[in-house]
């Protein structure tokens, strides 16, 4: 097993409970994840707030595949979201975002993300999480930006 950590921030013009609610809420978030492309309501298990199922589409040179892991919500707090994916085999990634005002109706979101998985997967799994996640972290920002409806 091999594991790795990288982090991002994500500065919003927003209220912390909104930014908050959108990290705790994985379908909507989903929405805006690059690879997604199904996700399905699970039955949490003990110690979880949600649970789903997300199906991704990935690429690997010519090939394409479906993965599908499970995202649990375990921790959700006025400034702070634990988030658990788990994928076969043996792959969890960790995220851990806290969130705090900067006083001047900016959110800063500090996102950490530790990711683990079998060595020979490490490479690939860890570098596409990164990419995802700098991706995704656009994806935050828009919507925590857009005018209310």
């Amino acid at each position: 097993m091999r594991k790795g950590t990288f982090r991002y921030d994500i500065r919003a013009r927003c209220e912390i409970g909104d930014a908050v609610a959108l990290l705790a809420d994985i379908p909507r978030l989903t929405s805006r994840h690059p690879l997604a492309i199904r996700v399905a309501e699970l039955e949490p298990g003990p110690g979880t707030i949600r649970s789903v199922a997300v199906t991704s589409r990935l690429r690997l040179g010519p090939l394409g595949f479906l993965i599908t892991y499970r995202a649990d919500v375990v921790k959700v707090t006025a400034d702070e979201v634990v988030t658990v994916a788990r994928q076969k085999p043996a792959t969890t990634l960790t995220n851990h975002a806290r969130f705090r005002s900067e006083g001047d109706g900016t959110t800063h979101i500090d996102v950490r993300i530790d990711y683990e998985s079998p060595t020979l997967l490490f490479p690939y799994g860890f570098g596409k999480a990164r990419q995802v996640h700098r991706e995704l972290a656009h994806g935050i920002k828009e919507i925590l930006e857009q005018p209310a409806a």
